[in-house]
């Protein structure tokens, strides 16, 4: 069930046959049932007129022999008694009619001898309702019953009534009774005859259908699979031009649309290999006259006491400015690394609870922001890439101070057998959900305009979780407004194996998860 289901949603060569053929064989019942209902009610009307006619004949013949014997001594009562009720003495077959005759209520019991029937149908057949409308009436009633004989099957027939008088005024109900064996015959070779045409008629459409849409959908089954796989980088591939109807034309311009795109990518790859090139280039030919610059500015900085206080205040500023820029030059130079795919790991064991110590004492001792440091007993031993890891911490807890809006941060470290997880803390400004989508993203900042005593580019975020992939872990975050910013980076103890467990949840202790928003950086 679930793979005709899957081929059903994947398929419109079967969803269009199918629906056609529900379709047409709707129609097809429809109509067909409407003329089996008029073919059969005529049938039904033509035998019900000619049985009424031949009936009446019949009755009006018998009658005649009956009064006959009032005044005729060759011709007796019981005798023409005896061949109304052997109308059918041949022996009853399917075409054959039957005969009734019986006396009225009225009639006294022992002249009742006279009532009988042809081929031992059964008096009881006639039903009373019909009996008393035949009494009734003073010309001929028929109705369509089932006759009973006394033995063997029951017969479908059309039965025609009329009082008949008996001599001595005796009033007798005389019934002819036409078999519609050949007439049901008839509509059941009909009825045959148009459910195999229907059939026909279906399975004839369903064909139909399918080699038409099937010279539809191929095309387009084709044009689906060429499109996955430009999705998937073979930008060389095309479809097949067959003809030079609209699918031809589609085709054309498909393949049109195709060049058109590989053309584009193309060319952003290589703008993308050039800005890339660029930011290398530019980033290692500007480290030499900045390391000149470094000195000459080091120089002028420890010869300040000797300058007026605006200079020796012009000396520190240009200092403090020579490092943000030595520090975008390094973030550049990273992200030109990572995006060559030239960045590697060079890992050693390294007590990842002393290098999270040593990152909060730096930030300690700039006395902008009271940090509390929460971890196990003992080493928190890991083979990372310490240099890598270290930048990771120092740009999460940077970027906690620069949020904290001084209300503290707080360090968590917490381990398993096979992985490690540090989380930070901050409870001021947080981020919104639509933040949260571009976090990791390269020089976005939530604020640009707010002034900050350290800056920033908006890449220290992006350089952490380049980072915590290239040691196969992640790097979560949690935010609210108002209520702060979680980031937990979580790293396996040994390279190459990938994480199976979360040591610490980004969502906070202290949260709901039932209306905060979170960013999991591995849905990047």
């Amino acid at each position: 069930m679930s793979y005709f289901a899957a081929r059903w949603r994947r398929s419109i060569l079967l969803r269009t046959t199918v629906t056609v053929l529900l379709l047409s064989g709707f129609v097809i019942a429809s109509a067909g049932t409407a003329l089996f209902i008029q073919i059969s009610h005529g049938i039904y009307r033509d035998k019900l007129s000619g049985s009424i006619s031949e009936a009446q004949s019949l009755i009006d013949y018998d009658q005649g022999r009956l009064d006959a014997t009032r005044y005729r001594t060759d011709i007796k009562l019981n005798e023409v008694i005896k061949e109304i009720l052997s109308i059918s003495s041949v022996g009853r077959t399917p075409e054959s009619k039957e005969v009734i005759l019986v006396a009225t209520a009225s009639v006294p019991g022992y002249v009742r001898i006279y009532q009988g029937t042809s081929n031992h149908l059964k008096l009881s057949g006639i039903p009373s309702a019909f009996r008393k409308q035949v009494r009734d009436s003073n010309g001929v009633q028929s109705l369509r019953l089932n006759v009973f004989y006394e033995t063997g099957p029951n017969r479908d027939a059309i039965v025609v009534g009329k009082t008949i008088v008996i001599p001595q005024d005796h009033l007798y109900e005389i019934y002819y009774i036409f078999p519609l064996h050949e007439q049901n015959q008839l509509i059941a070779l009909i009825k045959n005859l148009m459910l195999f045409t229907a059939f026909g008629l279906i399975l004839l459409i369903g064909l139909i259908t399918g080699l038409v849409i099937r010279r539809i959908a191929m095309p387009l089954r084709e044009a689906a699979e060429i499109a996955e796989q430009l999705a998937a980088g073979e930008l060389d591939r095309r479809l097949a031009i067959r003809s030079e109807d609209e699918m031809g034309r589609l085709a054309i311009a498909f393949n049109e649309m195709a060049l058109s795109m590989q053309q584009q990518i193309s060319r952003l790859e290589n703008l993308s290999r050039l800005q890339q090139r660029f930011v290398s280039d530019v980033s290692h030919e500007l480290r030499t006259p900045l390391t000149t610059m470094r000195m000459a500015s080091r120089v002028i900085y420890d010869a300040r006491v000797q300058l007026d206080s605006a200079a020796g205040r012009s000396s520190e500023l240009l200092l403090l400015q020579i490092d943000r820029f030595e520090s975008l030059l390094t973030d550049l130079l990273e992200v030109s690394r990572f995006d060559a795919r030239a960045a590697i790991l060079e890992t050693r064991e390294v007590d990842l609870k002393a290098l999270v110590s040593r990152a909060i004492d730096e930030l300690k001792s700039s006395g902008e922001v009271q940090v509390t440091l929460s971890a196990p007993t003992g080493l928190v031993l890991a083979n990372v890439d310490d240099r890598r890891i270290e930048r990771v911490i120092r740009n999460l807890l940077t970027n906690a101070a620069d949020h904290s809006d001084h209300r503290g941060v707080a360090v968590t470290i917490a381990q398993t057998d096979r992985e490690v997880a540090i989380g930070v803390r901050d409870y001021g400004n947080g981020f919104t959900e639509r933040e949260a989508e571009r976090l990791f993203d390269r020089f976005w900042r939530a604020d640009p305009s707010r002034a900050r005593k350290r800056g920033g580019t908006g890449l220290g975020l992006s350089i952490s979780l380049e980072d915590a992939t290239l040691h196969q872990g992640t790097l979560k975050a949690w935010g609210a407004p108002k209520r702060g910013a979680h980031f937990v980076l979580t790293l396996p103890k040994s390279p190459g194996i990938p994480i199976q467990s979360e040591p610490l949840e980004v969502l906070p202790k202290d949260e709901s998860a039932s209306i905060l928003p979170q960013l999991d950086s591995s849905e990047e």
